[in-house]
């Protein structure tokens, strides 16, 4: 498997980009928020990247950072999204907005990326919304004792939709409320 490539930049046409290394030339495809971390051509360049072999085609995906390697490994593994759509998502939105979008429950925002409609938004908030641990999402203040986030993920547990969790919480909440508390008045409300 190719984990790191460190090389001369030799072209940069999004969303790909060529890299010389020791005289072999690696055609990369990078997500636009890498493609705004690149040097110019002919400057010495690291990516990390994620090896696809399929029986059609075999790609190559690089990344400025390892935080977005990992968050489009998990964003691929949601159903219905392949690496195309991995690489759209994580070029309309950096690693740390996608994960905060995740974690707020927010469809407005993913679905104002290209080609991501209101169910594939749906799925990724369903799918994604425990794979990003509590050390991945520390900045977003103890997602684990907020009692809204709490009872949004309780709702969506139980089959109701992202989006109606999240608005009918959102109509609902005080600042004394648990989160027991709001799933009992969301179950009444709903």
């Amino acid at each position: 498997m190719i984990s790191r490539l460190t090389g001369i930049l030799l072209e940069k046409q999004p969303p790909f980009v060529l890299i010389d290394l020791q005289g072999i030339g690696y055609e990369v495809q990078v997500p636009m928020t890498t493609f705004y971390q690149l040097p110019e051509v002919n400057q010495k360049v690291t990516l990390y990247t994620h090896f696809v072999v399929r029986e059609d085609v075999q790609a190559l995906y690089g990344f400025h950072d390892q935080e977005h390697r990992s968050v489009f490994r998990q964003v691929i593994k949601t159903s219905g999204i392949g690496p195309k759509m991995g690489l759209a998502i994580l070029s309309g939105m950096n690693a740390q907005q996608l994960m905060q979008h995740i974690h707020q429950q927010d469809i407005a925002q993913l679905t104002k990326i290209p080609g991501i409609g209101k169910r594939t938004a749906e799925r990724l908030l369903i799918e994604m919304r425990d794979k990003f641990s509590d050390k991945d999402n520390h900045h977003f203040n103890s997602q684990s004792s907020d009692p809204e986030q709490e009872a949004i993920s309780a709702l969506i547990a139980l089959g109701y939709r992202a989006q109606d969790a999240v608005r009918c919480i959102k109509e609902l909440a005080k600042p004394t409320h648990s989160s027991q508390e709001l799933i009992r008045l969301a179950l009444q409300h709903l």
